[in-house]
């Protein structure tokens, strides 16, 4: 069994969103991974992007809607995105939105315009 303490994960920006890594591949989980995300009041991430798997969202915080004309999802909410779906993240409210990710190990991201962006380094 592998711990990874809260305060020693490790930790990733874009513009507007912090990433927490938790579960992947190099630490320990060889089938699934998992994250924090912490969302900006006011973000609308720029552009589109496509996964190669389903990937769930699971809101502990604030506001988030997983494409601008979306449900807002809240609290104890969860947002399934089926692969192939389009996701753009966007914080409607105006405090920071926290959920946490899960999705398989080893899956791809493409950009809207089908340019392949890869595995993030947070689920590495």
């Amino acid at each position: 069994m592998q711990v990874i303490r809260a305060a020693s994960a490790p930790r990733f920006a874009v513009p507007g969103v912090e990433f927490t890594a938790l579960a992947a591949p190099s630490r320990g989980s060889g089938e699934l991974c998992a994250w924090r995300i912490t969302v900006e009041p006011g973000l609308r991430s720029p552009e589109p992007h496509t996964l190669d798997a389903d990937e769930v969202f699971m809101v502990v915080g604030g506001r988030v809607q997983l494409r601008p004309d979306g449900d807002v999802l809240g609290p104890g909410d969860v947002g399934v995105v089926p692969a192939g779906t389009p996701i753009q993240v966007v914080n409607p409210g105006t405090v920071p939105a926290e959920a946490y990710v899960a999705i398989r190990a080893g899956f791809t991201a493409t950009g809207a315009d089908g340019t392949p962006i890869g595995t993030p380094p947070w689920a590495r």
